[in-house]
């Protein structure tokens, strides 16, 4: 009686303990934009030259104020004489509040600046750091709704504007994303599963990790510890949601299996958990450690992704180890209802062990792997024992096929008017900038030079071809206004600051200045883009190759093998390759985007690399167990029939959660969305189910090299 009532009673104190972190985490939600920031400058490692050349030009000013550009276009020429009133409209502008004036004595909005063409003015103003951005964006644009006459149209853009847009556009991450992540993973576990109840303990216990993971991150980011953004608290909602329903779907799995083979339902855990533990243990490992690596990188917004993924991680692990078992156990055979799992005495029989160390028979009583599998998995199963060659052959020709479209993948950024997929003002009033004024405007070039090479450095300056005028700041008198002794030249660029031709123009200037010899740094929005995709790059280079030897070494623990480990982490590495070049060819040929952001494929890399590992780890673990029992090529056989459904579901499931991602009118989380999505699925239909179990299948025994299992023979 007393050991009964502590198994019903452990459960429900385990329930309730996430119960309460799930309470305290959950409202955490909508205080995230506290300590969440887009700023990509933030984003920049001290050393790199615009982030020193922006801590210089901030001495130059005593405001932190973001700058608006404000663009009324006009479908006909404007009357000069029509002028007055568009510097009554500049002073009604200058009214709304939260914008300040750049220096003493100036007025809080500069303008009207007439366009040379006639069809267009300018405005520039300053939003206070400390007035909410939303609501003084909102203003400007409603004044000018208000105010401008009919025939002519207005538009808040440059930084303040952008800025503005952007936040919008991440807006719908905790409500849309999780909604739609939820739905979706809901409606397929209901198709798999044909069960009521089983759906909503899965999303219970992803949800509860979700929140509870929150408020570590939110403490962290509230400490300066990491640098939260919304592009990083999109994909942590999508990987927890994602990562703890993989795991608690192998748990399922096992634990509906184990009903069958066991009368009660403790017993049942007991042997699920048993059978479960390590593979979904070595498969979270892999993916923290994975994340971890970024770590290495020097963008902060990488580096502070690897431990918000992690932390996620950690909690879905957590949850599916201690909540999901909880609740299984309480509901028992009831979570599968309608369709309760019976127990059969015969199937409890059938799977004694066979007590001879590595049973792997020959003779007449030999399994083959086959036994007791049904329906498509069988058909696999014998398609890989019948053909294993040609099934490895073709699968990886068809991998490197789609692989070769990664000379096609654009990945050394985009303009910022690229970034945000739904219509914008910002983007709008950018293009019209670009129509009747130096497309720059309002996002200058700053070079900040020692004062005794001032001339020598405004000339470099002037003379760049791509700059249309330069200017030192000056003080009320006209003097150059000097600091720690540098003085600050601003250029106006004629193509837009965030295109390719703006950035190639910064390049040369850097290039110039370098070879004149003024001791200059420049920097800038185009040179924050330009170190930003550079450092993007390196990370690159660095990272991957970390990645796959974490991942490598992690494999070679579990699996006790280096053949394998080394055959597995090849197999994800160029099904990563596949995922990115097909998704090159889509972006390219059917969305027409203008190209991707420098760290799409750093991010593709890890998650691919590391959720693919995953699936691989769930088969593989389960292949060495059978093998252990019946031999190699049995234990291939019964591992890929025994896994097809659930690792298939689990990916579907993954594949579904990041593709919720595209709800984000974001270019950066659409195509991270569609990459993941595409890969996730890639690994799991021709990876997991062809490539690996035919080719281990065609190698046999050899493929646990150098362990003792590679030693004893298998029969085909």
């Amino acid at each position: 009686m007393k050991n009964t009532w502590l198994r019903v009673l452990l459960p429900v104190v385990v329930v309730l303990i996430w119960l309460v972190g799930a309470a305290v985490g959950g409202p955490t939600f909508g205080r995230l934009e506290e300590v969440s920031s887009n700023d990509q400058a933030s984003f920049l490692p001290a050393s790199a030259e615009s982030t020193e050349a922006g801590e210089l030009q901030q001495q130059f000013s005593d405001s932190d104020a973001i700058p608006a550009v404000i663009v009324a276009e006009s479908g006909s020429p404007i009357d000069p004489r029509d002028l007055g009133a568009y510097e009554d409209l500049g002073a009604t502008l200058g009214g709304v509040e939260g914008l300040e004036p750049p220096a003493e004595g100036a007025p809080a909005v500069a303008g009207p600046i007439p366009s040379e063409d006639g069809f267009a003015v300018q405005y520039i103003a300053f939003v206070s750091s400390d007035a909410e951005l939303a609501e003084v964006v909102t203003e400007l644009r409603a004044v000018l709704a208000d105010e401008l006459p009919d025939g002519v149209t207005g538009y808040v853009t440059g930084p303040a504007g952008f800025t503005n847009d952007l936040v919008e556009a991440f807006g719908g991450i905790d409500g849309i994303l999780l909604g739609v992540a939820l739905g979706a993973v809901f409606v397929i576990l209901l198709a798999v599963y044909r069960s009521i109840v089983l759906p909503f303990l899965v999303l219970l216990t992803s949800v509860f990790a979700l929140a509870t993971s929150i408020l570590l991150v939110f403490g962290f980011a509230k400490l300066d510890w990491i640098q939260l953004s919304g592009q990083s608290q999109g994909i942590l909602s999508i990987l927890v949601i994602g990562a703890a329903t993989d795991y608690a779907l192998l748990l399922v799995a096992r634990f509906r299996e184990a009903l069958g083979e066991n009368e009660t339902r403790w017993e049942a855990m007991r042997v699920a958990f048993r059978g479960s533990v390590e593979p979904i243990l070595a498969s979270g490992a892999t993916v923290i450690l994975g994340l971890l690596c970024l770590l290495f990188s020097d963008l902060n917004s990488n580096k502070s992704l690897g431990p918000i993924a992690a932390i996620g991680i950690v909690f879905s692990l957590a949850a599916a180890l201690t909540l999901l078992p909880a609740l299984l156990l309480l509901f028992g055979r009831a979570a599968f209802w309608p369709l309760r799992p019976r127990f059969s005495p015969e199937a409890a029989a059938g799977i004694t062990p066979h007590h001879g160390r590595h049973a792997a028979h020959t003779g007449a009583g030999a399994e083959t792997g086959l036994e007791r599998l049904r329906g498509i998995w069988k058909r696999v199963a014998l398609l890989v024992a019948l053909r294993p060659r040609a099934v490895w052959i073709a699968s990886l020709l068809l991998l490197v096929a789609g692989a070769l479209g990664l000379t096609q993948l654009q990945a050394s950024g985009v303009p910022q008017s690229a970034l945000i997929l739904a219509p914008s003002n910002a983007v709008d009033g950018q293009e019209a900038l670009g129509r009747h004024f130096d497309a720059g405007s309002g996002s200058p070039v700053y070079v900040v030079a020692p004062e005794a090479e001032q001339e020598a450095a405004l000339g470099v300056v002037t003379a760049q071809e791509g700059i249309s005028d330069a200017t030192v700041t000056t003080d009320s008198s006209g003097a150059a206004v000097v600091e720690d002794g540098r003085v600050l030249i601003s250029g106006t660029l004629e193509y837009q600051a965030d295109s390719e031709q703006a950035e190639d123009v910064v390049r040369d200037l850097r290039a110039a200045l370098d070879d004149a010899g003024p001791d200059a740094l420049v920097g800038g929005v185009t040179a924050v883009a330009i170190d930003t995709n550079d450092t993007a790059l390196a990370d690159l280079v660095r990272i991957i190759p970390i990645v796959l030897l974490v991942i490598l070494v992690v494999l070679i623990i579990l699996l006790r093998s280096v053949l394998a480990p080394l055959l597995l982490v090849a197999s994800v590495a160029l099904s990563n390759a596949t995922a990115l070049g097909v998704s090159a060819l889509v972006f390219n040929g059917i969305f027409g985007f203008e190209g991707a952001d420098a760290s799409v494929p750093l991010f593709a890399f890890v998650f691919l690399v590391a959720l693919g590992v995953d699936y691989n780890i769930f088969l593989m673990t389960r292949v060495r167990e059978e093998s252990l029992r019946i031999g190699t090529r049995p234990g291939i056989l019964r591992g890929l029939g025994v896994t097809g459904g659930v690792i298939t579901s689990a990916g579907v499931v993954l594949a579904a959660t990041f593709a919720a991602l595209g709800v984000i009118p974001i270019l950066f989380l659409a195509q991270i969305a569609f990459i993941v999505a595409f890969g996730v699925l890639l690994d799991t239909v021709l990876v997991r189910s062809l490539l690996i179990p035919a080719l281990a299948y065609d190698i046999g025994p050899k493929i646990w090299w150098p362990s003792k299992l590679g030693r004893v023979p298998s029969p085909r």
